[in-house]
């Protein structure tokens, strides 16, 4: 909109790459959407405000694998006022009361390996084995590579340290 200096608010509009209305709109009120946006409150009472803390949060707790609608069909059993029209306003309240206050779930992070993806590597030193040779200890270490998709393995024995000689020798 900063081309409407010179411009209508049209000519602006279509220099923006926007529509007319939109033009029309963002000149009668420039503010962002997040700042002109209030939040909206409740357009009629809670139906649950009497009966979820007390009677639902105790079901709840008692038995953490009650499926919601198993306790909503409770609920209106005990309490025929609140009608089925509820239903769903109910399972998010559960949803939501089980997220926040629920028992803790346990976090599964899947390795999900593509193949070439990933190759390990690693030197291990070997002269605590006591290897000689000819009645000489011999130092030295071993290469370990293994391919993490396929489980290809390679060792390769290394005279000396580590290095990138070593490492590309293996």
């Amino acid at each position: 909109m900063r081309y409407r200096q010179h411009d209508t608010v049209a000519v602006a509009a279509a220099r923006a790459a926007i529509s007319a209305a939109t033009g029309y709109r963002l000149a009668g009120d420039p503010r962002l959407p997040s700042i002109k946006a209030a939040h909206r409150e409740r357009r009629r009472p809670d139906p649950l405000a009497d009966v979820f803390e007390a009677e639902v949060v105790p079901l709840l707790i008692a038995a953490p694998g009650l499926r919601s609608v198993a306790i909503f069909e409770e609920i209106v059993r005990r309490h025929p006022e609140l009608g089925a029209g509820i239903r769903r306003t109910f399972e998010r309240r559960v949803r939501s009361w089980r997220a926040r206050n629920g028992e803790d779930r346990e976090i599964i992070f899947r390795q999900t390996h593509k193949p070439g993806g990933m190759g390990l590597s690693d030197f291990t030193d070997m002269t605590a084995l006591g290897i000689s040779i000819a009645g000489a200890t011999l130092d030295h270490r071993l290469y370990h590579f293994r391919l993490a998709y396929s489980g290809f393995e390679h060792a390769h024995v290394i005279l000396g340290g580590e290095s990138f000689v070593a490492l590309a020798e293996g």
